[in-house]
């Protein structure tokens, strides 16, 4: 079995309720070992929206990275997400961190995807990421940078507000 660590994000509708349905499904073809709080944050990248609700993922699994990243497409259908405009609002969105130490840099896989990458590209310039991982799994190291989840977090430069979320903190 592999270890995975994923993100999960929804700004539209029943936030909560997205997450939980999400893992579900991702539990119904993976084992899930391991989930952080719900943290809270306001959008990254296009300001102009509701406010995220986001966690991190450890999975265990036997799917191949491609599976995997198939499997999430599918459950991101199911869930009604619309790519309207990068960055944008999402019923859901799940993106690989980590696939174990696994460094893939693949061309999409069609037309209508992105390319796989792993580790995410982006995870390092994201708090409402670095946070709910380093609950997770803080010394965790990330095999291209060679720093631990809590090094990471500590110098990433992203000053977004990200907070536990409880429903009398929400800013929706």
């Amino acid at each position: 079995m592999t270890r995975v660590y994923l993100s999960l994000g929804s700004n539209i509708g029943q936030r909560e309720q997205h997450l939980a349905k999400a893992i579900n499904a991702l539990e119904e073809k993976t084992k899930v070992t391991n989930k952080s709080q719900i943290y809270e944050s306001e959008p990254w990248g296009e300001t102009d929206q509701q406010w995220f609700l986001n966690l991190c993922l450890e999975i265990e699994t036997d799917l191949p990275p491609e599976k995997l990243y198939e499997l999430i497409e599918e459950i991101e259908t199911t869930l009604k997400k619309e790519k309207t405009t990068k960055y944008g609002p999402r019923t859901i969105d799940i993106d690989i961190l980590f696939y174990d130490e696994l460094i893939l840099n693949n061309e999409p896989l069609s037309i209508n995807h992105y390319p796989l990458t792993i580790p995410h590209p982006r995870l390092t310039e994201r708090q409402f990421v670095l946070l709910p991982l380093k609950e997770i799994a803080p010394s965790l190291v990330h095999p291209i940078d060679k720093k631990t989840i809590t090094e990471l977090q500590s110098e990433c430069s992203d000053t977004s507000i990200v907070r536990l979320w409880t429903q009398n903190n929400s800013e929706n």
